[in-house]
């Protein structure tokens, strides 16, 4: 079943309390998936020459994300949450990901780039919005996903969004049929994928379509023929997000926006956590139409 949430900040004030925004909405959602849950939030970017890497420990313990740090070079603990951490490395992902696949096997990268920080945990969404400190965190903008697992084992791994490309995510309400295959094709392109969800799939596809040179408005309008299956989509980049239901659209979706922020969920009573909500103008997405938002306000 699910439950996704956005939420874009058109204003300072709103980007000051993002997180608690955002945790408000996806607590709201919690009983649409109780097993895991996942936040993906833009901030703080760093600068030129240099990357942030959301990394997860796979083996038993918390582990020492600063002596990691320091075997790494040239990298910095920005938040170390025990069983997952955010560094800045000097140099790109690519180098990092090449080290940590030969010196820290139980080390994976859930995302990577300028701004994005990822966090995944297994059990209700409070787990980790309260156990990583979430609310207290200013951005841009991020996504919100709570899982009820249907094709894959519940694994703090498997939980949503997934990042498969710089400063991109996706969170997904739905399913794909032909997930398999097209995971076994964007492999031959260089795509890479760490677990067997099928949401994995639709993100890694999006990543290359990017690197291809489409927007991500022609890369989800693609993804209408190219992915079998049904689904509510919510993208991210560093820039904005983005928006899209399957042409059946069975799965459900609500969308907002004010001066102060534009936000997506599966049900409007997340939605109704926003400080004026009741003000603001509120519709349902329609089928196989890209809403993508930014800076300059909503475009369709």
């Amino acid at each position: 079943m699910c439950g996704i949430a956005g939420l874009f900040a058109r204003s300072p004030a709103v980007e000051r309390e993002l997180g608690a925004r955002l945790a408000d909405m996806l607590e709201q959602l919690a009983d649409r998936g109780p097993d895991s849950a996942g936040v993906a939030l833009y901030r703080d970017p760093v600068g030129p020459g240099a990357t942030k890497l959301s990394l997860l420990r796979s083996g038993p313990g918390a582990g020492d994300w600063a002596a990691l740090a320091g075997r790494l070079g040239g990298a910095t603990v920005l938040a170390d949450h025990g069983d997952h951490a955010i560094l800045r490395v000097d140099g790109d992902a690519a180098a990092a990901r090449a080290w940590l696949s030969e010196h820290a096997l139980d080390v994976s990268v859930i995302a990577a780039g300028t701004a994005i920080e990822l966090h995944k945990r297994t059990g209700r969404p409070n787990v980790l919005l309260d156990g990583c400190g979430i609310r207290a965190m200013s951005a841009t903008h991020g996504l919100g996903h709570t899982r009820m697992a249907t094709e894959s084992r519940v694994t703090t791994a498997g939980s949503h969004p997934f990042s498969t490309g710089e400063d991109l995510c996706l969170v997904h309400n739905g399913s794909l049929s032909n997930h398999n295959r097209l995971r076994r094709e964007l492999r031959r392109r260089g795509i890479r994928f760490a677990t067997d969800n099928d949401s994995e799939v639709a993100a890694g596809y999006l990543t290359w379509r990017l690197l291809e040179g489409d927007t991500l408005a022609q890369a989800l309008e693609a993804s209408l023929s190219d992915l079998d299956g049904f689904f509510t989509f919510a993208v991210a980049t560093r820039d904005g997000f983005a928006v899209l239901r399957d042409p059946i659209a069975c799965k459900p979706a609500v969308m907002a926006e004010t001066d102060a922020w534009v936000a997506m969920a599966s049900e409007y009573r997340a939605i109704a956590t926003l400080p004026g909500a009741e003000r603001a103008r509120v519709w349902e997405p329609e089928p196989a139409r890209v809403y993508s938002f930014d800076r300059q306000g909503v475009t369709a």
